[in-house]
């Protein structure tokens, strides 16, 4: 058990890596070959696509890995759950593209750089997201974590090379990139259909479940209503958990149409210091499976030490990161990016001190969904939310008060969260979407 634990740690770390180091160098490929104008474009895409996909889809993937992770525990057959999941998840992602088309002109003057055509690689990207963060979310329940692994490192590579190539053959365009970056969740799917297949021929159940009672319980918790429900609360706040973790460097350049070289400098900096975050999130995929079954027994004990231990590390790995975000981060953005202005190293460490707050609020999240209190995750995310964009928008320095938000926003949500947490497990309340 241990080895097959620290395998998959070690595939889990290097898809990690890969897709992080990917984005890390998909920018600097647009940094390096495009004009400021054109960079605030693609930077736009890259923004939104990121903010559609983890922020609406991630919600897909935990549902759907609740419910497949909560029929194995309780010995009944989650199929009919998976395939509801499924359909639901084919409505977001339709309404999710009618809600981009009704605003593109909006994203089209103030985010996209004036390039209507980057809307049609946005919707690709929307479509590709539902499709294998819905994989991903029976991957991880299936405890198919190789394949949950290569996904995220073909994600990160075919987004990467195929770059790197137009590049190198002096084809650099907005519309090549952003078609790149967009299809890079449908290559993910393809390299995950194996795994995929396996995850799902592990989905028979045979026999009687050996709680009965439990196991009603469990059946009633995959029904439509329930995992619509589920969906809206989580989807709305993951929608949320994303514009907190990247709203910021849109609504600078919005604000700052006359400075495009230090709103793309800020927006590289942001992303950099985002980087963690970005390794962080599948970490959710992993515990959830976890904290479910543990929910589903009643073992709050175990509950708690899980949540502790990532705590831990979160603040071992977070807390040396932003510190070395304010040291060095400024010389990767001009460096890499090739930023005509050096970013603050001040604003580089707080911005690095918010990302500890935003994963100190994305391990609360699952242990939140395995006890059933999707509502609270959604508060503490309305409620961020609000503070941020209303500090955002005060009169003033633009990134100063941009960086204020991003730290009053996490920090908000972090409490709501640990708060409704604590009192889920001191109550040992009966796991019940709601």
């Amino acid at each position: 058990m241990a080895n097959s634990s620290a395998r998959t740690a070690v595939l889990m770390g290097l898809g990690l890596a890969v897709l992080g180091a990917s984005g890390f160098g998909f920018l600097a490929v647009v940094g390096a070959t495009l004009t400021p104008s054109d960079q605030a474009g693609v930077l736009g895409l890259y923004l939104i696509i990121n903010i559609i996909g983890p922020g609406l889809f991630v919600a897909l993937e935990q549902e759907t890995n609740r419910v497949l992770s909560s029929g194995t525990a309780a010995g009944v057959d989650p199929r009919p759950g998976i395939r509801r999941a499924a359909l639901l998840g084919a409505g977001l992602a339709g309404v999710t593209v009618l809600v981009v088309l009704a605003i593109s002109p909006i994203l089209v003057e103030r985010n996209l750089g004036g390039h209507p055509s980057l809307l049609l690689w946005i919707v690709l990207g929307t479509l590709a997201s539902a499709a294998i963060f819905f994989a991903r979310g029976l991957l991880a329940a299936g405890a198919q974590f190789t394949g949950y692994a290569a996904s995220l490192a073909t994600e990160g590579l075919t987004r990467l090379l195929p770059c790197l190539a137009l590049a190198l053959l002096g084809y650099a365009t907005v519309d090549g990139y952003g078609l790149i970056f967009a299809l890079g969740g449908a290559f993910a799917l393809l390299v995950a259909l194996p795994w995929l297949r396996r995850a799902l021929a592990a989905t028979k159940i045979t026999g009687e479940p050996a709680d009965p009672a439990n196991a009603g319980a469990v059946l009633a918790g995959h029904s439509t209503r329930t995992i619509a429900h589920g969906l809206v609360l989580l989807g709305l706040a993951t929608l949320l958990a994303q514009l907190v973790a990247n709203l910021a460097p849109l609504v600078v350049t919005g604000r700052m149409p006359e400075a495009p070289e230090v709103a793309v400098a800020f927006g590289f900096a942001f992303v950099l210091t985002r980087v963690p975050l970005l390794l962080f999130g599948p970490v959710q995929a992993m515990m959830l499976p976890g904290l479910t079954a543990a929910a589903v027994r009643g073992d709050l004990a175990e509950l708690r030490r899980r949540v502790g231990l990532i705590l831990l590390a979160v603040a071992g790995v977070g807390l040396p990161g932003a510190l070395l975000s304010a040291l060095v981060g400024p010389w990767l953005v001009v460096t890499f990016f090739r930023a005509t202005v050096w970013p603050s190293p001040l604003v580089m460490g707080l911005l690095g001190l918010s990302t500890v707050l935003l994963m100190i609020a994305q391990v609360l999240q699952p242990a939140l969904v395995a006890v059933g209190r999707h509502r609270v995750v959604t508060i503490g995310w309305v409620i961020g939310t609000a503070v941020l964009v209303a500090i955002m928008l005060l009169p003033g320095e633009p990134i100063g008060t941009a960086v204020v938000a991003q730290l009053a926003g996490p920090l908000l949500v972090a409490l709501v969260t640990a708060g409704g947490l604590w009192r889920a497990v001191r109550d040992r309340a009966p796991v019940q979407v709601s």
